[in-house]
């Protein structure tokens, strides 16, 4: 069984979807109609801005998120058994699989980025990779540190984890997770504590966007980041939607859950190819592809 696996932010990069844009006259299409529903040429940035352009979350989530689901369109006999996507990725697989409409689908990834740069704004705020050290131990680490919000936000595979939380909090954990033994504790160039409480103005914010979307029945499950199970109920889609900005994203999870349902191919979706190691790094045996 082929699993359809969709990029998050961090895999955006000058010049992403040119290519496409040039060589493919639906993928010119979308992409046109994508700067229409903006209101900006996100087009421009993509193809012709510099990396520190395409870093602003409200250009990186529509960039990858475009990139991701225009390459899913337009590749021939695109028939997912099971999708599933890194954080915001989840978006893209959700308009791959048909339970959203590439417009609504675009809006919702527009609206979140606003509402997730707006509360970076509110609560400054950032995230560390943990490298090397087990996820319990990091997850004992964070629920140690009472004075301020540190939690556990990307279960990316086995040794490899990313905290999320207050710029104090991430500091005294990365310092507590070397003397506990971690090979790294990187903090990471973002604006913000993603998949934490400190997203709670932005989640509120994308919840009414959310519940104001038609959602349709999908071609095949949904393996979403916060349940990591097969997912086919349109209104629990919603739920664990609105959910996901606030609570962590458990790949690791997600991809067992994947294997153990018969996925043997993965096939990445969008920029980048993060998703293809972390998946050979969570299931070694499985055939890994790039569209």
């Amino acid at each position: 069984m082929n699993a359809f696996v969709f990029p998050g932010q961090g895999a955006q990069f000058p010049g992403m979807g040119k290519e496409l844009y040039e060589t493919n006259s639906l993928a010119k299409e979308l992409f046109e109609k994508a700067n229409e529903i903006l209101g900006f040429r996100i087009t421009d940035i993509m193809f012709e801005g510099s990396a520190e352009e395409l870093k602003q979350t409200q250009v990186t989530q529509p960039a990858i998120f475009l990139h991701s689901v225009i390459l899913a369109k337009c590749t021939p006999d695109f028939k997912p058994d099971m999708v599933a996507g890194h954080s915001l990725g989840e978006f893209s697989a959700l308009v791959a699989n048909g339970v959203l409409a590439f417009e609504d689908g675009l809006r919702l990834v527009h609206q979140r980025a606003l509402a997730m740069q707006e509360a970076c704004e509110i609560n400054p705020s950032t995230m560390a990779a943990i490298l090397g050290l087990a996820d319990e131990k990091v997850e004992e680490i964070c629920a140690s540190i009472s004075e301020e919000i540190v939690v556990p936000a990307n279960y990316n595979c086995p040794g490899q984890l990313v905290i999320s939380g207050s710029n104090r909090g991430i500091e005294i954990a990365c310092e507590k997770m070397k003397e506990a033994g971690a090979k790294r504790a990187l903090p990471l160039p973002v604006g913000g504590a993603f998949h934490s409480p400190l997203m709670e103005p932005a989640r509120e914010k994308l919840q009414k966007a959310i519940e104001m979307t038609q959602f349709s029945v999908g071609s095949c499950p949904v393996y979403q980041n916060v349940s990591t199970t097969a997912v086919t109920d349109v209104n629990e889609i919603k739920e664990n939607l609105i959910a996901q900005l606030t609570a962590p994203v458990k790949w690791t999870q997600s991809v067992q859950n994947m294997v153990k349902d018969g996925a043997t191919e993965f096939t990445e979706c969008g920029p980048g190819k993060v998703l293809q190691g972390l998946v050979k790094k969570i299931h070694p045996e499985a055939q890994v592809s790039g569209l």
